[in-house]
């Protein structure tokens, strides 16, 4: 085992049992949970041992500061951003957000036994809610932040059980920063890849050129509840006919486009075996690699499943939740990695924190080959030397950017 592959073997063990499921083996880390605060605390405490301050913006993102924190901004050099999330979908995998917060102060530690002395400050960013698997809304501490998403909206969101962010955070989330914002002279993320690419490639990492357009959309179908023992066919008004024909018509809309479609959310009312609901409200993750084709997909689902709630005699509201544009990493940026690391690029069709920060200030990814291509699973993955690979790669970017 190298030096590297070690290293991060020994941090890696400090979070890997946090939040993990013993039945499943995935991690239930939703957003200012217990296991997230404890992944927090740890957060803290490295920051702690290698001497970076740490400052939140009130929204629920936590920075660590390598270098002066007054230094950056418009006026001084600007700081050089990295990290990831903490927070995991459902009964997610392990790398899907802390590799990159993991890597993050590995990188940092790489740099400092190099000698390396940047002009930049090194800032490691933890970012509240990037799944939205707690609140419903995705990136929502990038959001918040860069003012992408309401103050007020964001602080009434409610989960499961019923308890406000604003009630979790502990206050009113702050909104915009953008003082804090015009801090940052660019952002990195590294994350595991989610896709087989770097499979196919042979290669341990690569550098991002686009994300996919994509969002999440609300469909609520309403009919009449009633007895599933005394009901004739022919006298039913069962939303749950008109939910089952969405998902089919989602699949063949996605597939005929080459685009995306997945319908894995659903609320059902009274959710009772022997009964007929009332109601029945299911979620669409949609992803294209064009914004054309991905307006014209939800169109199409929409437009199938209100014809088909006029035949079962229901009624359709379709909501858009969250949306997220084409994102195209900064172009000079992405070559410029992809030069130095002699690594592949490409894109993908999973959202970022990355991606929403793109809008605002320069981005790049970095992605780390992951053997499966499973991801948003248990069985998501990469190799300890990959992910060593991946430190290296990060430290040679945050180097380049924060000493030239």
């Amino acid at each position: 085992m190298s030096r590297g592959t070690g290293r991060f073997r020994e941090l890696w063990d400090e979070i890997a049992p946090i939040g993990r499921d013993a039945g499943s083996g995935g991690y239930l880390r939703y957003a200012l949970t217990a296991p997230e605060l404890r992944l927090r605390e740890w957060f803290r405490a490295q920051a702690d041992l290698r001497g970076m301050p740490v400052s939140g913006d009130g929204n629920g993102n936590l920075f660590a500061w390598w270098g002066d924190p007054d230094s950056g901004g418009p006026a001084g050099v600007g700081a050089v951003l990295t990290g990831s999330h903490f927070d995991s979908v459902p009964h997610g995998g392990a790398y899907d957000g802390p590799l990159g917060i993991v890597s993050a102060f590995l990188a940092v530690d790489e740099l400092r036994a190099a000698g390396v002395t940047p002009v930049r400050p090194v800032v490691v960013a933890a970012f509240v809610e990037e799944e939205g698997a707690r609140f419903g809304v995705p990136c929502l501490g990038s959001r918040l932040l860069t003012g992408e998403i309401d103050a007020d909206r964001a602080a009434g969101l409610r989960d499961a059980a019923g308890v406000s962010f604003a009630e979790a955070l502990g206050q009113r989330p702050a909104g915009a920063d953008p003082a804090l914002l015009g801090r940052f002279a660019a952002f990195v993320e590294l994350h595991v890849e989610q896709g087989r690419a770097l499979v196919d490639a042979d290669a341990p990492v690569a550098v991002a050129s686009a994300i996919w357009p994509h969002g999440r959309w609300r469909f609520e179908l309403r009919g009449e509840g009633n007895h599933a023992g005394t009901t004739r066919m022919a006298d039913r008004r069962d939303p749950m006919l008109t939910f089952a024909f969405t998902v089919l018509a989602a699949n063949k809309e996605a597939r005929l486009r080459d685009a995306h479609a997945t319908v894995a959310r659903v609320a059902v009312e009274p959710n009772a075996t022997n009964a007929i609901p009332s109601t029945v409200t299911g979620w669409l993750d949609a992803r294209a690699a064009a914004p054309e084709t991905l307006d014209g997909l939800v169109e199409a689902v929409r437009a199938k499943a209100a014809e088909r709630a006029r035949r079962d005699g229901t009624e359709l509201t379709v909501t858009r939740e969250s949306a997220t544009p084409l994102v195209t990493f900064d172009g000079g940026l992405a070559d410029r990695l992809a030069g130095l690391l002699a690594a592949p690029v490409l894109p993908t069709g999973a959202g970022h924190d990355a991606g929403v920060l793109a809008a605002h200030l320069p981005t790049a990814m970095l992605f780390v080959r992951n053997p499966t291509g499973v991801s948003h699973s248990p069985a998501e993955s990469a190799t300890d030397a990959d992910c060593a690979a991946g430190v290296v790669a990060l430290a040679r970017v945050l180097e380049e950017l924060a000493c030239h």
